[in-house]
């Protein structure tokens, strides 16, 4: 069992609760509409993004729910090794781009994981053209599908600074999650990538605070409730 997915190590963790908190908050946001999609990205690489969207994926799996996981950092995507399986050169989201099709067989791409209800669409090669590759016609038609097959598609894609792969994603997306690293985000750098999603008429559910102390049980819940809610709550003392 992966060591990363804390919410199957430990299930009953303050980690494993504020999951489950992102969770259910999305839920309360999709009460006038669908949350089917949902993305996650970071500022910056090292926040923490494909952790939490692992995390997330299994949370949303213990509800029953149907669940894939596509990797779109086609450049330093982990998801395949949170979830220990093969990103084949003949398989993935690359390929499953590039070869997509009305009859292709989804299969030969997506695998499933040790984790029930949950799949992935790991990588694949890396290609030379990741923005053309995201742009394309083809990944249109194929985020069409998936939609019609999975109840809950996590999108983890690469950090927002510096590569418009995160915003040609978010044309697919029904909520956008920031992922910042508690002491090491700077908070300029959480103002640009909010000025990147505005720019890009993108709307953000929510930022999540990662690596926060867990000394004080009310740390998680507070920072959860602050940037989920549409009216943000006093800090608890």
């Amino acid at each position: 069992m992966s060591t990363d997915l804390i919410i199957n190590v430990n299930p009953k963790s303050i980690f494993s609760e504020a999951i489950k908190t992102i969770r259910t908050n999305l839920a309360f946001q999709a009460i006038d509409g669908e949350m089917k999609v949902i993305l996650s990205t970071s500022p910056q690489s090292g926040d923490g993004k494909s952790f939490i969207t692992a995390n997330l994926a299994v949370a949303y799996a213990q509800e029953g729910k149907k669940v894939l996981v596509v990797d779109c950092d086609l450049r330093k995507g982990r998801q395949h090794e949170i979830f220990e399986v093969m990103n084949l050169t003949s398989g993935g989201y690359s390929n499953l781009i590039l070869n997509y099709k009305d009859d292709i067989k989804l299969k030969k791409y997506i695998v499933g994981t040790s984790n029930k209800n949950i799949d992935l669409l790991p990588t694949g090669p890396t290609p030379p053209n990741p923005v053309e590759l995201l742009a394309s016609e083809n990944n249109k038609k194929l985020m069409e599908e998936l939609r019609g097959i999975y109840d809950v598609i996590l999108l983890d894609c690469p950090p927002v600074l510096g590569l418009s792969d995160t915003m040609i994603m978010t044309k697919y997306s029904d909520a956008n999650i920031i992922v910042v690293s508690n002491k090491k985000t700077k908070v300029e750098s959480l103002d640009k990538a909010k000025k990147v999603f505005a720019q890009a008429n993108a709307k953000i559910a929510g930022v999540v605070i990662n690596k926060a102390s867990v000394k004080d049980n009310s740390y998680y819940s507070y920072y959860s409730s602050e940037y989920y809610g549409e009216k943000k709550k006093k800090k608890r003392r």
